[in-house]
């Protein structure tokens, strides 16, 4: 497996991301994962976070790079997921989606313990860019 890249997250994301963890009843791997990676990123401010960074809510676009197959998906709290290419936090692909920058590339946990290599190709929405964020 790759080293994993740098990521940033929003202040507002991380003490959201916070309370959801201390809020779950079974802190399994997928809460311990999604705490590693907020343990290792860079926080910003809402107004300070690059256009091309996933943050809570962003839709991207990106592709899985064994099969060249390319996916919309839209990071979400786990209470909202539901519809086509909604991925929660605490899924592994949102989990590593999560502070990703536009060019970056990350293994990518899939079912039956397959690694795919996943790379983030566009940000087609970020709440802090469109300044639809809720303080």
């Amino acid at each position: 497996m790759t080293t994993s890249p740098s990521i940033t997250v929003t202040r507002l994301d991380l003490q959201r991301l916070e309370r959801l963890l201390d809020s779950l009843e079974d802190f399994g791997p997928a809460a311990e994962a999604l705490e590693t990676e907020l343990s290792r990123a860079q926080v910003v401010g809402h107004d300070e976070v690059p256009p091309g960074v996933v943050t809570m809510n962003s839709s991207v676009r990106c592709r899985e790079e064994g099969s060249g197959k390319e996916y919309q998906l839209t990071l979400v709290y786990p209470d909202q997921v539901g519809g086509e290419g909604k991925v929660s936090i605490l899924a592994p692909v949102g989990t590593a989606l999560l502070g990703l920058s536009v060019g970056q590339s990350i293994d990518w946990p899939a079912p039956g313990g397959k690694t795919l290599k996943l790379t983030l190709l566009d940000i087609t929405y970020q709440p802090e860019a469109a300044g639809e964020y809720a303080l």
